[in-house]
């Protein structure tokens, strides 16, 4: 039997028995310690092993998913979901025109949503097939579902706005697309954040709250588009709530995502935030100071703020992208959890 022995490049000959350290050094401080004590004080005089992926590829599959579907998948669904709550407000304060533009504009954004999600499934029927159970732990379930519920609603609200006719049942898809439209918009974050890639399970409480509030004011930029000058009053306050709270959800999922909160401030995700962000100020300042005034100004704050809400859903997407590329951000967080356990279970003792 070989034994094991010092040199400058660390342990050489040494074979794993029962004190062997547990994977690719994911925790060799925590190991090292506790083998110290089975040995009755002995602990290795060599440094922790620097980690890197077979043959630097990344741990996690990378997911093949084209930005334009889901990104674009992901903006007009929020779109949607939150126009619809803005219509049926609108139509119950006595806006009736920006009702009118909301439903027809949610109802377009769902379709191109749909597109955009069967165009990245390949084949309609693969979306037809995901109704054939209904799965409560799952989002992907849930989700499908929610738009198996929520288009239809959002047709019928859209068309009795056109032709006039059945106005009870045009009233009632209006409250029904309202009321299942916040589930609309915030279930694909609960679906990102159900993945593996770290950027988006890191942040998984986080990003709920991030696609309502980017929704709102993607929302709140379509009124001012395409509502009357008139009318936008609402809209111009729910700019400005809905752009505080999504650059409040989106601090909040930096933070959170901890070093998978590094692909959201560097290359491609990070200049799209930063873009977003001075969308989302501008239009802001623009429906506030100048969008009840002047109808050419309300539209321009209105297409800054919907830009902003698509530089953001783009932003995540990438970042996720980002994040599953490099292994450090899959391993360094696993490290660090087992860390804090194993020194919990020390301080227990």
């Amino acid at each position: 039997m070989s034994e094991a022995r010092v040199t400058r490049h660390g342990l050489e000959g040494e074979r794993p028995g029962r004190d062997a350290l547990f994977g690719n050094g994911l925790d060799g401080h925590a190991g090292s310690t506790a083998a110290g004590r089975r040995r009755g004080g002995e602990r290795r005089m060599v440094p922790q092993a620097e980690f890197s992926s077979y043959y630097g590829r990344p741990v996690l599959k990378i997911p093949a998913w084209e930005a334009k579907d889901i990104a674009g998948y992901l903006f007009f669904g929020g779109l949607a979901g939150a126009g619809s709550t803005l219509a049926a407000a609108a139509q119950f304060t006595g806006h009736p025109a920006t009702a009118r533009a909301m439903k027809l504009s949610s109802l377009g954004a769902i379709s191109l949503s749909t597109v955009a999600l069967v165009h990245d499934l390949g084949r309609p029927e693969r979306f037809l097939n995901m109704l054939r159970v209904a799965k409560p732990t799952s989002p992907m379930s849930v989700g499908s579902w929610i738009l198996a519920g929520y288009g239809p609603a959002a047709g019928l609200a859209a068309a009795g706005a056109v032709t006039g006719l059945l106005p009870r049942v045009g009233t009632a898809a209006t409250l029904a697309a309202g009321a299942i439209g916040p589930t609309v918009a915030a279930y694909t974050g609960v679906l990102l954040g159900n993945t593996a890639v770290p950027a988006w399970h890191e942040g998984h409480r986080e990003l709920p709250y991030l696609f309502v509030a980017s929704a709102a004011t993607a929302a709140a930029g379509m009124a001012l588009l395409a509502g009357p000058r008139t009318e936008n009053r609402p809209a111009r306050r729910l700019a400005a709530l809905a752009t505080g709270a999504e650059l409040i959800a989106l601090r909040s999922l930096v933070t959170s995502a901890g070093i998978a909160g590094e692909t959201y401030q560097q290359g491609r995700p990070g200049r799209l935030l930063t873009t977003a962000k001075r969308l989302a100020l501008l239009g802001t300042a623009g429906a506030t100071l100048f969008a009840g005034r002047n109808r050419p100004a309300a539209a321009l704050s209105g297409a800054a703020l919907l830009a902003a809400s698509a530089a953001t859903r783009f932003a995540v997407f990438h970042a996720g992208l980002a994040s599953a590329r490099d292994p450090k951000y899959t391993v360094l967080p696993q490290r660090l959890r087992l860390r804090a356990k194993a020194e919990n279970g020390r301080s227990n003792e």
